[in-house]
């Protein structure tokens, strides 16, 4: 058991997270802008990341044990559609964060949850720690300049941090902006509606990304916290999955429901790195984490909860009309 802080603990990898620790007893502090925690996992604490003052002066009053670093702009597509947002706040938010733990708990255990996307479109594949960061988008330059900058904090102050770089993820409560769970939901909707047949949107049929269920995920972050020695390590399945592949799996899980598959050209990126995915070998030494949970039994269970969000928000009904 630890006192623990998360950064970024209202999103969707922050409440897994929050989830997880306090089940394993620990003493979990959430920090992030609007303060909210999942009921009964501890303490919110309502801040503004992009002040440095507001940020030190949390660490220096919490001593936190375990800090994991989860805050982040997170959507690639958002990325591209405001860039100076995306590499401002993310630049920002780590530099303070950083600041803060050599200052105020330079002896604290740092999980800083960076990127599989800093490695853009790798000369092999799988990628592992060792290949070149390429970033290929907003999203990805600002957290390859987080990640660097942790390995220079790291080295120059002797914090005992560890970089993690998962890879795609998703699962249950992910919003509808990253295309699993985009999925997903216009599945859960169809279902509502009691259709009969479904036009499930996409961008590009072709790219292919690494997906781990974000259960999995938070289960090495914890890992890593608790058994790794400070570097880097991917978390990844060391697998890819086509949007194609995707829709196919939606129209098994949905049947009798006919599934069109329709590409919006609106959608298909300029600049995008068609195939990426991570070699979990060095983390699974570490630790001895492997992925359990199937990327069906991670569709499965998102479209089940957007079928329970549509329901219970009234936007089933607006479906059906």
């Amino acid at each position: 058991m630890a006192r623990v802080l998360i950064t970024g603990a209202s999103g969707f990898v922050g409440g897994h997270l929050a989830r997880a620790c306090a089940a394993a007893g620990d003493e979990v502090i959430g920090a992030s802008r609007s303060g909210e925690l999942p009921d009964g996992c501890g303490r919110g604490l309502p801040i503004d990341l992009l002040v440095g003052a507001a940020v030190r002066s949390v660490i220096a009053e919490e001593r936190p044990q375990v800090v994991y670093h989860l805050a982040v702009l997170s959507s690639v597509g958002r990325s591209w559609e405001d860039p100076v947002r995306t590499v401002r706040d993310n630049v920002t938010t780590a530099v303070n964060l950083l600041e803060a733990l050599r200052l105020e708990a330079p002896d604290a255990r740092v999980l800083w949850v960076s990127s599989g996307e800093v490695y853009g479109a790798p000369e092999r594949l799988p990628a592992d720690e060792s290949t070149r960061v390429s970033p290929a988008n907003p999203y990805a330059v600002s957290k390859t300049a987080g990640d660097l900058l942790a390995g220079v904090y790291a080295e120059a102050h002797g914090l005992d941090l560890i970089r993690a770089r998962p890879f795609n993820h998703a699962g249950p409560g992910q919003q509808p902006v990253f295309i699993l769970s985009s999925l997903a939901r216009q599945a859960a909707e169809a279902r509502l509606a009691g259709a009969a047949a479904v036009r499930i949107v996409t961008g590009s049929p072709d790219t292919r990304r690494d997906f781990t269920d974000v259960r999995d995920v938070v289960r090495a972050h914890r890992l890593l916290a608790e058994r790794a020695e400070p570097g880097v390590y991917n978390i990844a399945s060391s697998r890819s999955v086509s949007a194609a592949e995707q829709v196919a799996l939606v129209r098994e899980l949905i049947a009798p429901i006919t599934v069109e598959h329709v590409v919006d050209p609106d959608r298909v990126r300029a600049h995008e790195v068609m195939d990426l995915r991570g070699s979990h070998e060095r983390l699974t030494r570490a630790t001895g984490w492997e992925p359990k949970i199937s990327l069906r039994q991670t569709m499965a269970d998102t479209i089940a909860f957007w079928e329970g969000e549509l329901a219970r928000t009234g936007a089933a009904e607006a479906v059906r009309h």
